[in-house]
């Protein structure tokens, strides 16, 4: 095959020196290269846990807004995705563009020079660095001639890989079919109607509107059994806070060493791998503070930037572990080039899944290789933060006292007649404890009721 060679590509580094508007006019003239995001063959057949046909695959994007190392880094995300769904990525490009083409994501120009780069490489997916429409998806693929998915879709797909409990199995699947849903289309006769005659007359029902309505259905199923799956989990949940256990959990992006830390916490024994969403399942596990104090501390799915919403969605049983949680420990990787932009997008699904207001220990793992003044950044940054070592175990006793510091107060049994004129400590301890009876009289109002310590110390004195 004869190859190919544009000469609107371009890579970044040691170009001559040129005007701002030349080089904006000339970022926008074509797809441009990335160096050092492709995958040696070598490196990536040492991963053992990949059991499908290695894809050779083209990773484009769009640089349209903020400076270009932002965009590069979001592309070595990808490329970091990408072999982790067992691919070998071959080339990486972007475009300078305002704004994504609504029809074919990179422009109908670009898009016969990506397929010319594809056979000139020899891939035979394209993988888009956000999320396509159904009709661009369409298009790009009619012009390509290879299988184009894009940054949801791969992650959906390396979520189906690495799911294990039947749970995280039907959660991935519903994720999957809610994704999949708009963008059912077929070809040629897959689109052709049912036969009529004696018995069935009317036009029928295309291919598309029974794959459609089957899969409505089998979504509707999943929902229904992820709904009672997730009730033993609710069960153990108000178990715990019935016997005043404090609920830890660990949030924070995906191989930022939060399963590492829970292991060296607990000896839970969870996987350990690097690698991008390697455990899915939530592992919950008993702990102690060096004072005595028991607590649960809860290790969740990780995240990413611009995680698919459908997963969101469909994981939001499992995530109720976070938002159900007295403290999140918020695991970021130190040594990471934008712990920064890490914290943003951890905090954003937090958002989503109503945890944005529970009180959060920020914890800079991987310390051991991290740069010393990236930690103090973030530090001054974070005022509620430690630096630690999950590998080393750099840390990780200054850590466990500043969870034992900020976990809720211990509740006490109290019963206590508290004055009509002291209305503001019947009122703390609706707020700050559980009230289990209440009896109005000539002298007060009689609580028994479950308060913290400090308060049932104010409240000794009405007791009796």
């Amino acid at each position: 095959m004869t190859e190919f060679i544009d000469p609107n590509f371009q890579s970044f580094g040691n170009q001559p020196e040129q005007t701002t508007g030349e080089l904006d006019l000339e970022a926008r003239s074509g797809l441009r290269r990335v160096a050092g995001l492709s995958t040696e063959l070598q490196d990536v057949t040492e991963v053992e846990y990949r059991q499908l046909r290695l894809e050779k695959v083209v990773l484009i994007g769009v640089w349209s807004d903020g400076d270009f190392d932002e965009t590069q880094r979001s592309l070595a995300e990808l490329a970091q995705l990408a072999e982790t769904a067992g691919s070998q990525v071959l080339d990486v490009l972007v475009q300078r563009r305002d704004r994504p083409d609504p029809a074919t994501f990179i422009g109908s120009g670009k898009l016969q020079e990506l397929h010319q780069i594809v056979m000139s490489t020899g891939a035979d997916t394209v993988i888009c660095n956000g999320e396509l429409s159904p009709s661009q998806l369409s298009k790009m693929e009619k012009v390509v001639k290879v299988k184009v998915i894009d940054r949801t879709w791969l992650i959906l797909d390396i979520f189906a890989q690495h799911a294990r409990s039947r749970e995280g199995k039907a959660q991935v699947s519903l994720a999957q079919m809610q994704y999949m849903l708009p963008r059912l289309r077929g070809w040629g006769d897959a689109l052709s109607r049912q036969s009529g005659g004696i018995g069935t007359r009317g036009p029928g029902e295309t291919k598309l509107e029974s794959d459609r309505r089957r899969i409505g259905k089998t979504m509707a199923k999943l929902r229904r059994e992820i709904k009672d799956m997730s009730k033993a989990r609710e069960t153990q949940r108000a178990a715990r806070r019935r016997s005043q256990v404090p609920a830890v959990a660990i949030a924070g992006y995906t191989n930022a060493g939060k399963s590492s830390l829970l292991n060296r916490l607990t000896s839970a024994g969870v996987l350990v791998e690097n690698a991008l969403f390697a455990t899915l399942d939530p592992t919950v596990r008993q702990a102690k503070t060096p004072s005595g104090r028991e607590f649960t501390i809860s290790d969740t799915v990780g995240f990413v930037r611009d995680l698919p919403h459908q997963l969101v969605e469909a994981f939001r049983s499992t995530l109720e572990e976070v938002s159900a949680s007295d403290l999140i420990v918020h695991v970021v990787d130190g040594s990471d080039p934008d712990p920064e932009g890490q914290l943003s997008a951890v905090r954003k699904v937090l958002a989503d899944i109503d945890a944005g207001g529970i009180p959060e220990l920020v914890v800079i793992n991987k310390a051991d290789a991290a740069d010393p003044h990236v930690i103090d950044r973030i530090k001054l940054r974070e005022k509620n933060s430690i630096a630690v070592s999950a590998l080393t175990g750099q840390g990780l006793d200054e850590l466990i006292i500043m969870i034992e510091a900020q976990l809720p107060q211990a509740l006490q049994d109290i019963k206590a007649t508290i004055p009509y004129e002291r209305g503001e400590l019947l009122a703390r301890a609706y707020r700050e404890g559980t009230v289990l009876s209440r009896t109005d009289t000539e002298t007060g109002t009689v609580i028994i009721a479950k308060v913290p310590k400090p308060l049932a110390n104010v409240l000794e004195e009405f007791s009796g």
